[in-house]
């Protein structure tokens, strides 16, 4: 397939590339690198863009004969968004219309959509399966969410097909050492706790200890970022062969708290980390587990990357690496 990775050279994206480029798929990355890095980008064809350019998009369309798009352009801090939701309406909602409309103008009717976990908001009940009802609690949850009600009315309207997958917390890298996470400033939990194992950073903050978990911190559910490329290629696959649009949730279907993360990073690094105990944040749920049997069982997909370990031992591999080697 030839396949338009939006936001390819971001975290995911650039995983993306690396799972397209392993199953012999032909990617085009498109990015504005407003927060992407052009050196994760693997593809040889790289286009500098941004989808508020209607024009530039359709001229990219009309230049490839693509059979897919799989969508990560987005802004995603769910902080950001509570003081700039005009921003992540713009970029998010109406930059996503764009290419939905440029993809019917040029009769490509396959798109996979990165969604979020964030669209639930509070969770009613642990794991948190498809039929959760959604009720996100700020502008980035709900940008995410008019998406899918987006695709949802283009799929009856325009025959458009799609695949959302609501991520929960990827993390991790390739364990190659090919690709990872670098984001600036940094705001995910593992990349902080091994900055701080590292030395780049002199602690980790633990925004509440006193929750009614096994050890008072919040529980979280962390799938491996090539885990999670795994199942946006099973979902091509699936719309490839004319399956019919879906929702799934991704999780790697086991919580891990923040002092798991910690002490687990620990083991890894043999560095001891400094933590700092500060108050909750507001908007915190204390525990956000996914149940993704629904996609295990429709598409087949088997997370390899289970243990928390060997996520953070990849996530390490990459600090250690895209500093130089010089830890």
């Amino acid at each position: 397939m030839k396949v338009l990775v939006t936001g390819g050279a971001g975290y995911i994206g650039s995983h993306m590339l690396r799972a397209l480029q392993d199953q012999n798929h032909d990617a085009v990355c498109f990015d504005n690198l407003s927060t992407g890095h052009r050196d994760l980008v693997c593809c040889d064809n790289f286009i500098e863009g941004d989808l508020a350019d209607r024009t530039l998009v359709s001229d990219i369309f009309a230049n490839n004969n693509f059979d897919a798009v799989v969508h990560f352009a987005a802004h995603s801090q769910v902080g950001e968004s509570i003081i700039r939701p005009d921003k992540y309406y713009r970029n998010n909602i109406t930059n996503t219309q764009n290419l939905l409309d440029v993809m019917i103008d040029h009769d490509v009717k396959k798109i996979v959509f990165s969604s979020t976990a964030a669209i639930f908001g509070n969770p009613q009940y642990i794991p948190i399966n498809e039929d959760h009802p959604c009720d996100p609690i700020n502008p980035y949850g709900r940008s995410k969410l008019l998406i899918e009600h987006m695709l949802a009315d283009y799929d009856v309207a325009y025959d458009l097909k799609s695949v959302a997958l609501r991520y929960f917390n990827a993390a991790g890298a390739d364990a190659r050492g090919l690709t990872g996470e670098r984001h600036i400033p940094e705001t995910h939990l593992i990349p902080l706790v091994l900055q701080a194992a590292s030395g780049r950073r002199k602690d980790i903050t633990i925004f509440g200890s006193d929750y009614s978990t096994v050890d008072g911190t919040c529980v979280r559910d962390f799938i491996h970022v090539s885990d999670l490329c795994d199942a946006h290629v099973l979902s091509l696959n699936w719309l490839e062969k004319g399956g019919s649009s879906k929702r799934y949730n991704l999780g790697n279907g086991n919580g891990f708290s923040v002092k798991d993360v910690v002490k687990t990073a620990e083991r890894v690094t043999g560095n001891s980390i400094v933590t700092i105990d500060s108050p909750r944040r507001a908007g915190d749920p204390e525990i956000l587990v996914a149940d993704s049997e629904l996609i295990r069982k429709e598409l087949g997909w088997i997370p390899k990357h289970t243990a928390l370990e060997t996520i953070i031992s990849h996530a390490w591999q990459w600090e250690i690496l895209d500093n130089g080697g010089n830890l």
